[in-house]
C-alpha cells in the first residue's frame, strides 16, 4: 500500500469518527513515506560500497543512534 493510501485512510476515519485513535495510522505513514523516499535515493544513487551499505543499515537498526566508533 502506498502512503497516499494510508494518509487517505486517516483521513476517512477522522471524518467518521473525530475521536478515533490514528497513532498506529501516523506511524505506518511515517514508515511508508520514509520507504518511498529511501527508494527513490536507491534509484538515483550510485552504487555503494559494502562499507557504506554497513553505515546505513547500522543507522536504520541502531534507531538513527549517532555512530560512537
Amino acid at each position: 500500500m502506498s502512503w497516499t493510501h494510508t494518509r487517505a485512510r486517516i483521513a476517512r476515519t477522522i471524518r467518521t469518527n473525530p475521536d478515533a485513535d490514528v497513532s498506529a495510522l501516523r506511524q505506518q505513514l511515517k514508515v511508508e513515506r520514509l520507504a518511498e523516499h529511501v527508494r527513490q535515493i536507491v534509484a538515483t544513487a550510485p552504487p555503494l560500497t559494502h562499507e557504506q551499505r554497513q553505515r546505513v543499515a547500522a543507522l536504520l537498526t541502531s534507531g538513527g543512534a549517532p555512530d560512537v566508533g
